[in-house]
């Protein structure tokens, strides 16, 4: 079923069986590394897992096809991007798993039982305020620089929602790494694996995964780097293989 567009707004195919996705190109369009992340986390069969900053929701979209979950919620502060996210899931005819909250990540805990989810995915902004010059668009703005959370709220709210040796899934720039291993730590988010992301070989990594265990011990292994594009600019076969993937 075709939901109706609103002016500005497309419909895109994002693939992982035939899924399409509302945007608005003048606002916000997702990126590779929310394909990433949504590849990188490991939901168990019947498991529940949240993200938090979804944005139009395309993480829990693709985990919807990559994991067999029973239940996945989005949650984002922005109102536009938050209701093409509900048109997008029911276009998807995904309403039964996927479920979606208009709310800041800081409020959480008013709407979502503490220690509840098997599994925390985010995509937050990447910029620190004041860190790097903000967006004219309030959109891009918020969906960019911490303006409404920061980091450490994002991570404090993973650790409050995830079960005992539940799992969080970050994704991130390099250049924000000690901070982020600094908050998880702090909140008992144990750092267990970590995958650099390069554009391709040759080229620094600009994007980094990391999944982190509450209350685990410490133990971190550093995966093989992964490269996006090939030289002649097409996606390397690691990056096909996430698109084809599907449980």
């Amino acid at each position: 079923m075709e939901s109706k567009l609103l002016p500005g707004e497309r419909i895109d195919e994002i693939g992982f069986g035939g899924l399409k996705l509302i945007q608005k190109p003048e606002e916000f369009c997702y990126g590779i590394d929310a394909v990433l992340l949504a590849d990188f986390a490991k939901i168990k069969k019947g498991g529940t897992a949240v993200d938090l900053g979804t944005g139009t929701a395309v993480i829990p979209l693709i985990l919807s096809r990559k994991t067999e979950a029973d239940r996945i919620v989005g949650v984002e502060i922005q109102k536009d991007a938050f209701d093409r996210a509900q048109r997008s899931v029911s276009m998807n005819a995904l309403s039964d798993r996927i479920k979606l909250l208009h709310v800041d990540v800081k409020d959480l805990l008013n709407l979502l039982e503490p220690e509840s989810f098997d599994v925390v995915v985010s995509n937050p902004p990447y910029n620190e305020k004041g860190g790097a010059i903000e967006n004219n668009c309030p959109a891009q703005k918020i969906a960019r620089h911490e303006t409404t959370a920061k980091l450490e709220d994002f991570i404090r709210a993973a650790e409050r929602l995830l079960k005992d040796r539940g799992e969080f899934c970050l994704v991130h720039r390099p250049s924000r790494l000690v901070d982020i291993i600094f908050y998880c730590r702090k909140y008992r988010l144990e750092p267990k694996e970590i995958c650099f992301v390069h554009p391709r070989q040759g080229r620094s990594a600009n994007i980094v995964l990391l999944r982190c265990v509450k209350n685990g011990g410490p133990e971190l292994r550093f995966l093989d780097p992964l490269y996006v594009y090939e030289s002649d600019g097409e996606y390397t076969n690691e990056i096909k293989k996430i698109y084809q993937k599907e449980t």
